[in-house]
């Protein structure tokens, strides 16, 4: 029954997305979506540790409740490429292009970085 441990999951991931967009919004400003951003970065860090730890250091109930749960409702592809269209859609392609950019090189490094932090643990 690790359904239960998902629901949990979400039911805590996606408010704490929602918070952390708002605290970042309200500091750096609506001007690029830093907020999609901050919690699609912090997923990648998070989700690279978790994977470099490995299941059998989790279990299988804590994996489902944090990396499918928890990180599948903090993290957001769809929001993310909505606000890239929007850029995209303002004539403002260059920007659109810079969270582009900025989601991909910088997750990808935080969660291959993550990984080998949690492979040496």
């Amino acid at each position: 029954m690790i359904w239960w441990a998902v629901a949990l999951g979400g039911l805590l991931g996606a408010p704490s997305r929602y918070l952390v967009g708002v605290a970042v919004r309200a500091r750096w400003g609506p001007e690029l979506p830093w907020g999609t951003l901050a919690v699609n970065l912090l997923g990648s860090g998070a989700a690279g540790l978790l994977a470099g730890l490995g299941p059998d250091d989790l279990g299988p109930t804590a994996a489902a409740l944090v990396a499918v749960g928890f990180l599948g409702a903090f993290t957001t592809a769809s929001t993310f490429a909505v606000e890239v269209a929007d850029l995209d859609g303002a004539g403002r392609r260059r920007d659109a292009v810079l969270v582009v950019v900025s989601s991909v090189v910088l997750g990808t490094g935080l969660a291959l970085g993550a990984f080998q932090v949690g492979r040496a643990l």
